[in-house]
């Protein structure tokens, strides 16, 4: 229990009846607003405010409204009703406050306000309950081995099942509030001792200066914090899993869990982090190693194949094999499109098909991608819009997409990869190694709350190596 004043705050009215009234006035006469006037035996009146469908009810009769009413009954000599409440209710929290804005801010938090005749200070007891689903698998980060559970909407779950997997003193969070009109709960949580002191501070500073109406998800914050706004390259990482944050905060990491979204966010984040996945470190090391560098290669695949075909087809005809060059412009014979025009055609296409078989209701996405995939694609090439070759070039590009762990990364190349198509079709290699170079000295020059966005690459890290594109075996020496 403890008190709070605020002198440069409206202050709470000893009536019970201008209360009610200034309450409803702010709430505009909301529905939901549930107000129960009582009589405390022979000491006057009160009245027991919160909102409903917030509330835990059963805890607010058995914890709250009986015992006051008991104790009420008791016809004894109570000198202040206020201290005397707080000692008969049975919630994990109750707080004595003396100011409207934090009475209105508790009882959209799901507490129940109890105000006395007589009294300029209100009792606010802790009797939250969001509704929200079930534990249930994560849906964007699949395993084959490993834990099954992740996170939920409800901000206390999530930090209970990091509770569960870190049971040390050491684990910090702290909670907050963010955007001016919703009032998010954010939760910060890191390891005290393990996280560097200074990007701690930096990230809490960040997130007190949020200057936002509404915060409804991870990324509302991310784009507040990020170093660099003008990238493409996600600066922090996304998870729903808890395994994965737990990993991540006993590595110095941070979390950030924001009320309302399955998705935790983590920071700072560096750029091989991405082709990590929570499988890694459920299998052998030699097998996850090589899928590992798998997903890399995916990642440049899906990056560069459309832009070295077209380079090749259009300006370096000379790099292509005599009898595969034939065949390809055997190809091509029947169709009536530049290069760049059919390769363009195709990829959109295929975006627009990825894009349909999110939208869509899930008993008929899969459908329609193999109808857009399959009859689609065979009809174009039959019909002489465009040629085998490019069928398979897209095809290639947009399998080795999914193998990729991470969705942000995985939107990342699908946006330069148009770009190093326009590049490939203006000046062939010259235009791809230029582009390349250019995102390679962009991917320098990040920062991710100040750490270096290649770490352990560049600046390299020798002990950092060993989880970096492979992953080295432990010892139990």
């Amino acid at each position: 229990m403890f008190r709070k004043h605020y002198s440069h705050h409206k202050m709470i009215s000893k009536s019970t009846d201008s209360n009610i009234e200034y309450l409803k006035e702010q709430f505009g006469n909301s529905s939901d607003l549930s107000v129960r006037n009582i009589i405390l035996s022979n000491h006057g009146k009160a009245a027991i405010i919160h909102i409903q469908g917030i509330v835990d009810e059963q805890s607010l009769h058995d914890n709250v409204l009986h015992p006051i009413l008991s104790f009420s009954n008791e016809q004894k000599s109570i000198r202040n009703w206020s201290d005397e409440i707080t000692q008969i209710i049975s919630v994990p929290k109750v707080n004595i406050i003396d100011e409207w804005p934090v009475l209105v801010d508790g009882l959209l938090s799901g507490d129940t306000v109890i105000l006395i005749e007589g009294h300029s200070e209100a009792i606010l007891a802790g009797t939250r309950k969001i509704q929200s689903r079930s534990i249930t698998e994560p849906t964007t980060q699949t395993v084959v081995k490993g834990p099954k559970d992740g996170f939920t909407e409800n901000l206390g779950t999530n930090i209970s099942l990091i509770r569960a997997r870190i049971q040390n003193n050491n684990l910090r969070i702290e909670q907050t509030k963010a955007g001016k009109v919703t009032k998010t709960d954010i939760g910060i949580l890191y390891m005290e001792g393990i996280a560097k002191e200074e990007i701690v501070k930096e990230v809490k500073e960040r997130i007190s200066k949020i200057d936002m109406d509404s915060i409804l998800d991870t990324n509302y914050v991310e784009e507040a914090l990020k170093d660099n706004r003008k990238t493409i390259f996600p600066l922090f990482q996304n998870s729903e899993r808890p395994d994965v944050v737990s990993a991540n905060l006993l590595e110095g990491k941070i979390a950030i869990i924001i009320q309302g979204t399955p998705f935790a966010l983590i920071l700072p984040a560096v750029f091989i982090q991405f082709f990590h996945s929570p499988e890694d470190y459920y299998a052998n090391y030699l097998v996850s190693s090589f899928l590992r560098l798998i997903r890399v290669g995916s990642f440049y695949v899906n990056m560069y194949a459309s832009a070295i075909y077209l380079a090749l087809i259009t300006h370096h005809h000379g790099l292509i094999p005599t009898t595969l060059m034939v065949t390809l412009m055997a190809q091509r014979e029947q169709v009536p499109f530049p290069a760049i025009v059919e390769l363009l055609v195709m990829e959109l296409a295929f975006e627009v098909l990825r894009e349909a078989g999110i939208r869509m209701p899930r008993a008929i996405g899969p459908a329609v991608s193999i109808v857009g995939a399959l009859i689609l694609g065979q009809a174009a090439v039959e019909a002489g819009f465009v040629s085998a070759a490019i069928v398979i070039i897209v095809a290639t590009t947009a399998i080795s997409s999914f193998t990729l762990p991470n969705p942000n990364i995985v939107n990342t190349a699908r946006g330069m990869r148009f770009i190093l198509i326009f590049a490939a079709a203006f000046i062939g290699f010259y235009g791809i190694i230029l582009f390349s170079l250019c995102i390679i000295l962009h991917l320098c020059s990040l920062k991710s709350v100040g750490v270096p966005y290649l770490t352990p690459l560049s600046p390299v890290r020798v002990s950092d190596l060993k989880d970096s594109l492979v992953r080295i075996g432990t010892s139990s020496k």
